[in-house]
């Protein structure tokens, strides 16, 4: 039960305030009618069966790997599978666009779902002639608020949260029951034949709504990507309960439209006629709940930006590790900030919850497209038929769902892409980068390495204890340890080459002396999960390593071309390997080698 209310505070924010704004968007394109509205509470309630059911509390989490989920999980899963190195290049470049639509997602996501919340108190007497720059002010206000908050950790903020939004919902459950009693033909709407016939007898304009009934599952990528923080069964548990919970209200938001056709923000209005008294404190819970929904979304990019640190996709940030129960509770102050500084632009710009809503969609059907696309090719290599078939089922509806939102692009969802491109820049850049810088630095093959070594060895001075020095790959010697070694003569009684190797599992750590490759001379392995967090002093002392000296090599860029100098200039303003890994600082020797790009 612990692990379900945590779920609620953690995981379930977003998708659980979506009907603040769902319907009433939608009904911002459609007449009331009778027919329509039948038909736009059965596409709401077999959308969220099939893209957050199906797809990600049932097809995505069964291929999590020790709890943990998310799209760089599903490529690790996927490239382990694959030979061909044409199709690993294609499964990266994908999951280079999911990562980065996710993360232009969790920038709207806080933006719509506060603005939507604060919005509601205009039907509060007194504040009906509220100005949209006051609503806009309190918005920022309060993401301000949250932001400052994520330092806590989300174990603190998942306590706190947690029976919130139990009130959240039982709010949502007992409002949408009051309605539904009142006008019980909306139940016909769980019959998906009435979402069918909308689609036949609308045509294109039908589909179109479709780019808003989207709405209603945004925050079910959420749920996988946050598995690292609670794992799945609370996960999978909690769900049954916000699907009645949700599809409650959407019938009873639906039955009030029958009734009241004229209704603009339905979910308010249906509270205040039902009560009054009570409607500030809804609008009070509401707002909270919408903070909530924030907090899914970025506990959700914390987990994918340390998947990417550690699987080499994106730079090094700093991190912070806010549990002594789960390694996965993290906290990225720079993505905290660059987050909060975007959503107050967001904010700012579109100033309306419901302009907002003709941006928002296209980041999240984009994410969940590549998660179907990975997962149908996952299944079908491991040769799970009837997972494979139910998983194309899936995919069409996200590709249908996807290909809608293209229209919003001219109508403010450009700004998605826009949000989406830094990321994906970054990861570009770095990635690329990397491997440029890679193939510039002066490398020495091992074979001549050791030849020079065993010459020196036996014939320098040599400084007594153990020295450390930090390499990727014994094949290539990097320039520093030449350096260092044969032209500045320091040249210690035992030298230990050490290299961090990041597995494809999340979890696990294991240090091991390989064979030794001379006199003087030995290799250790430190081979850690890519979700795994651990001190490289720890893993060196179990193994009764004691050194006076840890080198390792800086990088000198110089560079003409503009997109090497933004590489330059990341690699300068993030923080080494040295300091994520915990090395011992006292001991700390960096070499810088001039490298022309």
């Amino acid at each position: 039960m612990k692990g379900i209310i945590k779920a609620l505070g953690l995981v379930f924010g977003d998708i659980g305030t979506s009907p603040i704004y769902t319907v009433t968007v939608v009904f911002l394109l459609l007449q009331p009618t009778a027919d329509n509205i039948l038909g736009i509470m059965s596409l709401i309630i077999w959308t969220m069966m099939l893209l957050v059911f199906l797809q990600y509390t049932w097809l995505a989490m069964s291929l999590s790997i020790r709890g943990e989920g998310g799209t760089i999980v599903l490529r690790e899963a996927l490239t382990s599978l694959l030979t061909s190195r044409k199709k690993i290049t294609f499964v990266t470049i994908l999951t280079f666009i999911g990562v980065s639509l996710l993360m232009g997602d969790g920038v709207i996501t806080p933006a719509i779902s506060i603005l939507s919340a604060v919005e509601g108190s205009v039907l509060i007497p007194g504040f009906e002639n509220l100005s949209r720059s006051t609503i806009v002010l309190v918005a920022m206000f309060i993401a301000l608020l949250l932001f400052s908050f994520q330092r806590k950790g989300t174990e603190k903020v998942a306590f706190a949260f947690g029976p919130i939004m139990c009130v959240w919902f039982s709010a949502l459950a007992l409002i949408g029951v009051l309605s539904i009693l009142e006008a019980p033909v909306i139940l016909n709407a769980i019959n998906p034949y009435h979402g069918v016939k909308f689609l036949l007898e609308n045509g294109w304009k039908g589909c179109l709504v479709l780019g808003e009934v989207i709405l209603c599952a945004t925050g079910g990528e959420a749920l996988f990507a946050d598995m690292g923080h609670l794992g799945a069964k609370p996960i999978r548990k909690a769900w049954g309960g916000v699907f009645v919970v949700l599809t409650l209200n959407y019938l009873g938001q639906g039955s009030f439209l029958l009734r009241h056709p004229e209704a603009k923000n339905v979910l308010f209005e249906m509270v205040f006629h039902y009560a009054p008294h009570l409607y500030i404190s809804f609008l009070l819970l509401s707002i909270f709940a919408t903070v909530i929904a924030s907090q899914a979304m970025i506990s959700g990019m914390f987990s994918i930006i340390y998947q990417a640190i550690t699987t080499r996709i994106m730079p090094m940030f700093m991190v912070d590790y806010t549990s002594t129960e789960r390694k996965s509770q993290i906290y990225i102050s720079s993505a905290n900030w660059f987050l909060l500084i975007a959503v107050l632009f967001v904010m700012l710009i579109f100033k309306e919850s419901s302009k907002l809503a003709a941006a928002y969609g296209l980041a999240v059907t984009g994410d969940m497209t590549i998660t179907g696309i990975m997962m149908v090719l996952i299944f079908y290599l491991k040769k799970k038929t009837m997972l494979f078939l139910v998983a194309i089922i899936v995919t069409a509806v996200d590709l249908m769902y996807f290909s809608v939102n293209m229209t919003k692009i001219p109508h403010g969802g450009y700004w998605s892409l826009i949000l989406a491109s830094v990321p994906f820049i970054i990861i570009l850049i770095y990635t690329q980068g990397q491997k440029s810088l890679y193939k510039a630095m002066n490398f020495m093959p091992f074979e001549q390495f050791i030849q020079k070594f065993n010459t020196t060895y036996s014939m320098a001075p040599k400084i007594k204890g153990t020295a450390l020095f930090l390499l990727r790959d014994i094949k290539t010697i990097p320039g520093y340890i030449t350096q260092t070694m044969f032209s500045h003569g320091i040249m210690y009684e035992d030298n230990i080459f050490l290299s961090i190797v990041s597995r494809r599992d999340p979890f696990g750590v294991v240090g091991f002396y390989r064979e030794d490759i001379g006199s003087g001379l030995r290799v250790f392995e430190i081979q850690a999960g890519y979700m795994e967090r651990f001190s490289a002093e720890e893993i060196l002392r179990q193994a009764g390593v004691d050194e006076r000296a840890v080198y390792y090599g800086l990088e000198d860029i110089a560079a003409k071309n503009p997109v090497w100098k933004i590489f330059s200039f990341i690699k300068r303003v993030v923080p080494t390997f040295i300091k994520f890994y915990e090395f011992p600082h006292g001991k700390l020797h960096g070499v810088i080698t001039k490298v022309t790009m």
